[in-house]
């Protein structure tokens, strides 16, 4: 009974492993395909959340480095209320952080590589300077936003709320910005600093 129910955890460990992986687009046997955050993947299942962790709902920097996005377990911020708190200057690339509220964070100078921040509510959240490479915020509201000299190359706005963000020197791809500019709801000037969104993002 003991082994079986030992096996079992390791199995589960091992899923978990995997799928984080996944998320963060490193290819592990196992993996039907990479997932891209940045919503190049489809529809797949994410890992059941751990409740039973009292400090999960918490600003946790990777000391290993944005470019892998490389965690030594899932790091889930999914459903946490983050409203108000500062994650200025950390590493919180491949984080999961879908459903969740991260209203008026500080996200100043943060890296946030890979990170699955899907249906969330990022309203006056400030990623000034930052590095948000392939994100996907797809149907987030991200109302006053700030975004000034921010790295969103290949990060996904579809069906998000950006009316009000500031967009100003933001570094985006071509394809990245067309997309972006599309979006019926990229309007209005943003609260703090006043920038007009259409203008600050350079859509005609």
């Amino acid at each position: 009974m003991k082994s079986d129910l030992k096996s079992q955890n390791k199995s589960i460990d091992l899923f978990k492993k995997t799928v984080a992986s996944c998320l963060i687009g490193v290819s592990l046997l196992g993996c039907s395909e990479v997932l891209n955050a940045d919503g190049g993947t489809g529809k797949f299942a994410l890992p059941p959340i751990d409740k039973s962790d009292k400090n999960r709902c918490s600003f946790k920097s990777s000391s290993m480095g944005q470019a892998n996005a490389a965690r030594d377990k899932l790091y889930d911020l999914r459903q946490c209320d983050m409203r108000e708190q500062s994650a200025q200057g950390n590493d919180l690339s491949g984080v999961l952080a879908s459903e969740a509220n991260f209203e008026k964070v500080d996200f100043k100078e943060a890296q946030l590589s890979k990170a699955y921040a899907r249906n969330s509510k990022f309203d006056g959240a400030d990623f000034t300077n930052g590095i948000v490479d392939r994100v996907s915020f797809d149907g987030s509201s991200l109302k006053g936003a700030i975004f000034k000299n921010t790295v969103l190359t290949s990060t996904s706005f579809t069906n998000a709320d950006v009316e009000g963000v500031d967009f100003t020197e933001a570094a985006l791809g071509g394809f990245d910005l067309k997309n972006l500019c599309k979006n019926e709801s990229l309007k209005g000037t943003n609260p703090t600093t006043g920038a007009n969104t259409r203008e600050s993002l350079g859509c005609p």
